[in-house]
């Protein structure tokens, strides 16, 4: 089972809309591959398997544009972003895309690159974007590896008969974090930082054969061992403890990333403010951007504050806020996937939501944002966040379950309350599918932000109030994903099924279609 962070790969990354797969993933591909390259590449071919979502969405959903600042070494939230394609070839990198049929297409966000610098080495990766900006690199020029940014990565090809002494020369300074041989040649290890000039002048001189790759993480760097690998187990310790879900989230990270319990918690500030930059603008009624919808989260928000509505309530504050984030979201904005760019709304409009309704402190919403960290860390380790893979359950849904958990740990519910009240969120959004119209993370996926805040807070009434769950945590999350994998490409994010084919849909007019 993979080690997956809070920080690293549930509440983030801090992102350009509107995909965490597709913008995300494809800058952290891109960043790695430039790392394996080891300088600026002059040409780069990235090729999609036309069966998969890339091909379908890659330019609506700003996937070129990800993969350019990668490979130009940009940051993915710089406002470049939008001249990126253009920005390429002035800066001395030509760039094209390709739709053609793939050897090894084991995911629908897989995609091969091939690069070439300006002193003419070559580079070939095959990568693959799992859901939530998170990627695995499948292969180097040819040799199978399994690189996840989550670390310094290192493949070395040595000899047979030197690959001891190549293993110890990578563990001497005490930077391994791990390592292994394959085939006796191939050693793949994790440091905690990069190879030192004198390590790397030491492998090479082991033989005139040797060769070594290295990527660069592009998370924080993992360098200790999980708390718990499951929602049960995350409960029995809390428990024990007498802890709550926030805070054996919090003791869970700190140990995982090697970082103080204070430095976690700024950490999670940090990406609350950038939360709260989102819904602030989204509300603008002057906002624009978006590719099919007209932003409307500005003035349900204030028809709601003037009482024009049904009834004064806080779900529809958080409904609009939710929304607002989409709006920044679609628009291409800066946002923090939580869990996914698709998803980005949920846990910022019922956060925001219950921290003006109850007055929460610093503190609390740290800690309530951690918690709803967790249940993304059971999330990714039994399933995914990839629509791609098991539909807009996984997205959406998950974030609703997430958001659920934060509202039960901000009022001082248990762990298994918390976990409780995450576990009937997805009951009740099972075998929701990911049908967007044109390929845009705007229908249906706006107002499915924005009831999955609203429902946060039921659902984690409900288990306050006295409803006991029958299905634990981790049995429904598995019920989940097996009925994502038996759903049909076509209700996956291809833009193939669903609301995405009705003739209403076809008939919307996208404004510019990047």
């Amino acid at each position: 089972m993979k080690t997956i962070s809070i920080l690293n790969h549930v509440l983030g990354p801090v992102m350009r809309g509107p995909s965490s797969s597709h913008t995300a993933g494809a800058f952290h591909i891109a960043s790695m591959a430039r790392s394996l390259l080891g300088s600026a590449p002059r040409r780069a071919v990235l090729a999609f398997d036309p069966a998969g979502s890339y091909a379908a969405t890659y330019v609506q959903q700003g996937a070129d544009r990800g993969f350019a600042m990668g490979l130009m070494g940009k940051p993915l939230t710089d406002e470049s972003f939008f001249t990126a394609l253009a920005d390429a070839p002035r800066s001395g990198m030509q760039i094209s895309f390709e739709i053609r049929e793939l050897a090894k297409a084991d995911h629908p966000n897989t995609v091969e690159i091939q690069l070439t610098s300006t002193d003419g080495c070559e580079l070939s990766v095959l990568a693959r974007s799992i859901g939530g900006g998170e990627v695995e690199i499948t292969s180097i020029d040819g040799r199978p590896v399994l690189f996840n940014g989550s670390a310094y990565e290192v493949l070395v090809e040595v000899p047979a008969a030197l690959a001891s002494a190549a293993q110890l020369l990578l563990a001497r300074d005490g930077g391994l974090l791990e390592s292994s041989v394959h085939d006796s040649v191939r050693l793949v290890g994790r440091r905690r930082t990069s190879l030192p000039s004198q390590l790397r002048e030491d492998l090479l001189a082991l033989h005139p054969s040797v060769r070594f790759w290295e990527s660069a993480p592009v998370y924080f760097v993992q360098t200790g061992q999980p708390l718990f690998a499951s929602a049960s187990e995350m409960v029995r310790i809390a428990q024990e403890g007498g802890l709550s879900l926030g805070r054996i989230a919090l003791a869970y990270e700190a140990q995982l990333l090697g970082l103080s319990e204070a430095q976690v918690m700024q950490e999670a500030l940090r990406r609350y403010d950038i939360m709260v930059q989102a819904v602030q603008r989204g509300l603008n009624p002057q906002f624009t951007g978006l590719q099919l919808l007209s932003a409307s989260a500005g003035s349900i928000y204030q028809a709601e504050l003037a009482g024009k509505l049904s009834a004064r309530s806080l779900h529809t504050r958080a409904a609009a806020r939710a929304m607002a984030v989409m709006h920044v979201d679609g628009a291409m904005g800066v946002v923090c996937a939580a869990p996914t760019g698709g998803s980005a709304g949920v846990i910022p409009g019922t956060l925001t939501t219950l921290a003006e309704e109850r007055s929460l402190t610093r503190e609390q919403i740290a800690l309530a944002l951690l918690a709803s960290g967790a249940i993304g860390v059971i999330v990714a380790r039994r399933a995914t966040f990839a629509a791609e893979v098991a539909g807009c359950q996984v997205e959406i849904g998950a974030a609703g379950a997430m958001a659920a958990a934060a509202v039960v740990d901000a009022v001082g519910g248990s762990a298994q309350q918390a976990c409780d009240a995450a576990a009937i969120a997805f009951q009740n959004t099972m075998g929701s599918v990911c049908d967007l119209l044109h390929g845009t993370v705007e229908i249906p996926c706006h107002t499915r932000n924005a009831v999955a805040a609203s429902n946060a807070f039921v659902n984690a009434d409900l288990i306050l109030g006295g409803y006991k769950n029958p299905i634990p945590l981790d049995e429904t999350i598995d019920a989940v994903y097996a009925v994502g994998l038996a759903m049909p490409p076509e209700l996956r994010c291809t833009s193939k099924g669903g609301l995405a084919i009705a003739p209403s849909a076809k008939a919307l007019t996208c404004r510019s279609c990047l």
